[in-house]
């Protein structure tokens, strides 16, 4: 077999599994290129998810170290992204138990520190979803958009979020929210329907 070093071809990027598997056996470096993979689209989804970003750090923290926790018992069964995924968001389901009776910001408060992370919120909605033109550039409407995405159903909410903003398939969503892909795809469905109405007053 060619050696792609001699080729002058650069090695193959191993596998997120590959990497869990060498940090299981005693290599640090993968674990360390996992959550290089990983952390920002992790901390998007818990930023999203949680709304509040010293809180999404310290869940990212303990997403980590989970993994960690857990490296000895790991098995090459599932995708890693799904794993890690279920593992965030069963913090979040979590987080929002305990905060569901002290909540008390308005829904018409500005989401702190949503908008400033990863891409905004209207450039990952699909294009026939929500405005992208110039008017969607507007941080007051990247925050209208935000609220609509607040005030869907918690479920048809994490659908959303995995599927626009952290691009997991259908069949990954349902495996880390443990439903079946159709009933996955519905939730998205509605979500994307909901969201039209909502701003439906930016169509022209």
């Amino acid at each position: 077999m060619d050696d792609p070093h001699r080729n002058g071809r650069p090695p193959e990027p191993r596998s997120d599994e590959a990497l869990m598997l060498s940090f299981r056996d005693g290599d640090a470096r993968a674990f360390e290129e996992l959550v290089a993979r990983h952390r920002r689209g992790l901390f998007n989804f818990l930023l999203r998810s949680v709304q509040n970003r010293s809180r999404a750090e310290e869940l990212l923290q303990e997403v980590f170290l989970r993994v960690v926790r857990s490296k000895d018992r790991y098995e090459r069964t599932a995708k890693l992204t799904t794993w890690l995924y279920t593992i965030a968001r069963n913090l979040c389901v979590d987080e929002s138990r305990r905060a569901k009776f002290r909540r008390t910001t308005s829904l018409d408060t500005p989401r702190r520190g949503v908008e400033d992370e990863g891409p905004a919120m209207v450039e990952t909605v699909a294009a026939d979803d929500v405005p992208t033109d110039d008017r969607a550039a507007a941080p007051q409407i990247r925050q209208r958009i935000a609220r609509a995405i607040d005030l869907l159903p918690e479920d048809q909410r994490e659908v959303f979020l995995m599927r626009q903003i952290n691009g997991l398939s259908f069949k990954e969503i349902g495996d880390i929210v443990g439903a079946p892909e159709n009933t996955v795809k519905s939730r998205m469905r509605y979500a994307l329907e909901k969201l039209r109405q909502d701003l439906a007053d930016f169509n022209v």
